[in-house]
């Protein structure tokens, strides 16, 4: 991924990814091989020039970058109208990362799965008393839990 857009905040990016999409960048200007112009509409129409070799120079009259040396989302939809194939890299790196997170999310539910068979079963097993007993010994540790965050809170205060 681009130095560029690497210095851009985790709202900007994701802000700046809308703005690209809902196809706000209205004109680029290519100055150079590293430098643009545009012209980005938002709350009102902003001037954005980005420098991808000198990314902290880009300057955008946002009210958010105007005067700071920040990535905004006007510039980072710049960056992605100028540079298709960082756009497209950034689509790719979404896309497994939402992959590992569904497989992640599969892993979970599948290992939640299987300890409620095994309690289950475990659960099954037991005589009327041994259940009781094993539930009251359950609550228990919650009312000994309850005390321990108790005791702490009360550390804290003195």
């Amino acid at each position: 991924m681009s130095k560029f857009i690497n210095l851009a905040s985790y709202n900007s990016l994701w802000r700046g990814y809308d703005y690209f999409k809902s196809d706000r960048v209205k004109t680029v200007k290519k100055i150079s091989d590293s430098e643009f112009e545009s012209r980005v509409e938002g709350t009102s129409c902003y001037n954005v020039y980005i420098n991808i070799e000198h990314p902290r120079s880009s300057t955008c009259d946002c009210p958010f970058a105007s005067g700071r040396r920040v990535i905004c989302k006007h510039m980072v939809a710049t960056f992605f109208k100028a540079f298709p194939d960082e756009l497209n890299e950034f689509e790719e790196d979404v896309r497994k990362m939402e992959e590992e997170e569904e497989e992640e999310e599969r892993q979970k539910d599948e290992y939640i799965e299987e300890r409620r068979k095994e309690i289950e079963k475990y659960v099954y097993s037991l005589s009327k008393n041994e259940l009781r007993n094993a539930l009251i010994s359950e609550m228990m540790d919650k009312v000994y839990d309850e005390l321990d965050d108790y005791d702490n809170e009360w550390k804290w205060r003195y």
